[in-house]
């Protein structure tokens, strides 16, 4: 922005930003800016200077040429659901929201894709495609109301990734506006593209190398049939061993999810879906393609779960009971908040031979921080959300919950997984970037930032902490070495979050 007084230089760039913008989608006044103050890791709250809703892609160009020329950072934001406060504002920056681009372009049946912009709900591009016998898959629990935009950016997954792929498999192309106001197209309708994987390196990016403004999703055929088979266990280690077995098995079901007892009777008083509130753990497995094939693999995975120590098993009868599991397992995390005051849901990656030990020992962890844990994820790959209860009107809890939480990410780190799956390093995992990543890798991913954004004005902050942020990082977690799996004496996980929105 001008070297003039602050107040006068901010009243002139909303002045030129109304020129491009009509005037009430350029939003400065503080109860308006209010909704975007966080994403849905409300943890992290902070106000953006302006909030601007451009509706067309020339809008976006517009608003990009202005906040460059004037130095101004931009924060692209979604649907605001994201959990790892990646769109996280800043006083000085201004926020795009690319909610207003929320139409569905193109279906094209024989190619079997949609072209769409932006602001589309997930959802709504299976609701489209039905129509013609396909469906987009990647499927996160938020699908409802997250939008494919905010998908691109953390390359999210869901329920059924593991048979379909997570976002970066499942896109092909997308149009991106760069710092400057430039377009680009990464990726291609076809097979392949040349030059550079662009289209790879964009996807999961956090809104760091540009603001996708076009998106076109590779569409798939819609599975003749469906069943999931439920299977409840009397404990934790058991279920996590099943999940490895099938896979040993050469089957590949469309979904495997896993939840825990705090899980199982939260989901179960929510959405009565008919889950066994005695055990310990429930896996839901599911096996869709032709009704032979679906046949004969239930059959198989419901005398493998048997063998492997299940204390029953069940295989829903017709769709309405497939969506009835489902809707368990996809209202599990509203339904934990009936539990406790307060939750913290993590995000890590294991190798899928690791999980029983995984849960051990998170258990174990639990049980020194005094703290409950339910565990509801993806187990078919690894993807682990571990909800970490506690009440933030207790002094402490909250300090505890945050800091036994980047020991559970630490903990995937060296089982060899990593410290996200699906809701991306944000703010949020900021701390835990050096204990996946060395000095000179880190650096390799600045040098990736630099050359798509020299001036560092796109999304600021987020995603890569600066080699001082990593020795700070280190030098607080060696204060914890002498109590390595209970709280520590170090300064409280509050300074840390301080110290994270600090860096912004």
């Amino acid at each position: 922005m001008s070297s003039t007084a602050p107040e006068a230089a901010k009243a002139e760039l909303v002045r030129r930003l109304r020129d491009l913008v009509a005037p009430e989608f350029v939003i400065e006044d503080a109860e308006t800016k209010r909704p975007y103050e966080c994403d849905a890791l409300p943890i992290y709250r902070e106000l953006p200077m302006l909030v601007v809703l451009p509706e067309s892609v020339e809008q976006v160009q517009s608003v990009m040429r202005l906040c460059h020329d004037e130095g101004v950072p931009v924060i692209a934001r979604g649907a605001g659901t994201g959990l790892s406060a990646g769109a996280l504002p800043s006083p000085a920056a201004v926020v795009l929201s690319l909610a207003r681009l929320d139409r569905i372009l193109e279906i094209d049946p024989l190619a079997r894709t949609a072209r769409v912009q932006p602001g589309v709900r997930n959802l709504a591009i299976s609701e489209a495609a039905a129509r013609y016998g396909l469906f987009y898959g990647p499927d996160p629990s938020s699908q409802i109301a997250c939008s494919i935009g905010g998908n691109v950016a953390e390359n999210s997954g869901g329920v059924h990734c593991l048979k379909y792929g997570l976002t970066v498999h499942n896109v092909l192309r997308a149009e991106v506006i760069d710092v400057s106001g430039e377009r680009f197209v990464a990726g291609s309708e076809g097979l392949d593209a040349a030059g550079f994987d662009l289209m790879a390196l964009v996807t999961g990016s956090e809104g760091l190398l540009g603001v996708v403004t076009e998106i076109t999703v590779r569409l798939l055929p819609t599975p003749e049939t469906a069943q999931v088979i439920m299977a409840a266990f009397d404990s934790v280690s058991l279920a996590g061993d099943a999940v490895g077995a099938v896979i040993a098995a050469g089957i590949v079901p469309a979904g495997l999810e896993m939840m825990d007892g705090h899980a199982i009777r939260a989901a179960e008083a929510f959405a009565q879906a008919g889950y066994p509130t005695d055990a310990s753990a429930l896996l839901l497995c599911e096996i869709d393609g032709t009704a032979e094939e679906v046949a004969e693999h239930c059959g198989r995975v419901e005398r493998m779960f048997g063998e492997l120590g299940a204390i029953s098993t069940r295989t829903s009868r017709n769709e309405a009971e497939r969506a009835l599991f489902w809707k368990g397992r996809k209202s599990a995390f509203p339904a934990v908040g009936r539990i406790s005051p307060d939750y913290y849901c993590m995000d890590g990656t294991i190798p899928r031979g690791r999980i029983a030990e995984v849960l051990t020992e998170i258990d174990r962890m639990a049980e020194n921080y005094g703290l409950r844990v339910a565990n509801v994820f993806h187990a078919g790959d690894g993807n682990l959300h571990p909800l970490i209860l506690f009440d933030a009107n207790v002094p402490g809890e909250f300090e505890k919950a945050d800091e036994f939480g980047g020991r559970i990410l630490e903990l995937c780190v060296a089982v060899g997984g990593c410290i996200t799956g699906e809701h991306g390093v944000g703010i949020e995992k900021l701390r835990q970037m050096p204990a996946q990543f060395t000095d000179s890798e880190l650096e390799q991913l600045h040098a990736v930032k630099r050359a798509f954004d020299p001036s560092g004005k796109l999304n600021p902050g987020k995603s890569v902490p600066t080699l001082r942020q990593c020795q700070e990082y280190r030098t607080l977690a060696r204060t914890r070495e002498s109590a390595p799996t209970g709280p520590s004496s170090a300064p409280p996980s509050r300074t840390l979050s301080r110290m994270r929105k600090s860096s912004t």
